[in-house]
């Protein structure tokens, strides 16, 4: 079973999100920040993709994604933005950040797992 970091700081969201993947097979992991995701990357719990909001308390998505980069061993992890920001320059920046795939929210439960499945073969 493929494991996915959900990175939401909005409850609401995180619980749809993690509910939405489980439904569909995938071992879902929350976390409320980048901080307490990092833990979980430290602490040996890798996982197969990370989907990531952008605007968090303390430390964004952003910067947990060039973390991810800069990091040998979670260097090739795949990261979905997931995101409210829906400017053409916010979807380019965080794929300049070392993201894979980009969604905007609201998003339909459809397109979520459609991205999800294109990173995760």
């Amino acid at each position: 079973m493929k494991t996915v970091f959900v990175v939401e700081d909005s409850r609401a969201e995180q619980r749809l999100i993690v509910s939405l993947l489980q439904q569909s097979g995938y071992n879902a992991m929350p976390f409320d920040s980048a901080e307490a995701a990092k833990q979980g990357l430290v602490a040996g719990s890798a996982p197969d993709l990370v989907v990531l909001d952008i605007v968090m308390p303390g430390s964004s998505g952003l910067d947990l994604c060039r973390y991810l980069r800069e990091t040998p061993q979670f260097a090739d992890i795949p990261v979905v933005f997931c995101s409210s920001k829906d400017q053409d320059f916010d979807r380019f920046w965080a794929l300049r950040q070392g993201g894979n795939a980009y969604i905007t929210k609201p998003f339909t439960p459809k397109e979520l797992l459609q991205v999800v499945r294109q990173q995760l073969p």
